[in-house]
C-alpha cells in the first residue's frame, strides 16, 4: 500500500468512527425522546451514510491504485462511484421508508447528522 492510500485509509477510519458515534448518539437521543422505532429509524439513516462512506472508500482506494497505471481509468472509477453512490442512496432510502416503513424524520435526522460528522471530520 502506498502512502497516499494509507492516508486515505486513516482518514476514512476516523470518519467512520465519528459516523458510528453520531449514529449511536442519534439512536440514544431518539430512544429517550421518541421511542424505539424512531431510534431504530435514526440509526438506519446513519447506516445509510456509513454505507456510502464504505463505498466511497473502496472506490477511492481502487482509483488510487489505478492512477499508477491509467489516470483516465482512475477518473472513470471516481465518476462511476459517484453515480453508484447516488443510486445507492435512493435505493436505501426507498427501502427504508417505503418497504420497512422507518420514521421519515428520524431517518433523515440520523442521515444528516452522520453526513455532518463526515463533513466536519473530512475538513479537519
Amino acid at each position: 500500500m502506498n502512502p497516499a492510500t494509507q492516508a486515505i485509509e486513516a482518514k476514512a477510519r476516523k470518519v467512520l468512527v465519528a459516523q458510528l458515534i453520531v449514529g449511536l448518539v442519534s439512536f440514544i437521543g431518539f430512544m429517550l425522546y421518541a421511542g424505539s422505532w424512531p431510534a431504530i429509524s435514526a440509526f438506519a439513516g446513519a447506516s445509510v451514510s456509513i454505507t456510502l462512506l464504505l463505498v466511497l472508500r473502496y472506490g477511492v482506494k481502487r482509483a488510487a491504485e489505478m492512477a499508477q497505471h491509467d489516470q483516465k481509468g482512475s477518473m472513470l472509477i471516481l465518476y462511476l462511484g459517484a453515480a453508484q453512490r447516488f443510486i445507492l442512496i435512493l435505493v436505501l432510502f426507498a427501502l427504508g421508508l417505503g418497504v420497512v416503513g422507518f420514521d421519515p424524520l428520524a431517518m433523515f435526522v440520523g442521515f444528516f447528522l452522520a453526513q455532518l460528522s463526515n463533513l466536519i471530520n473530512a475538513r479537519g
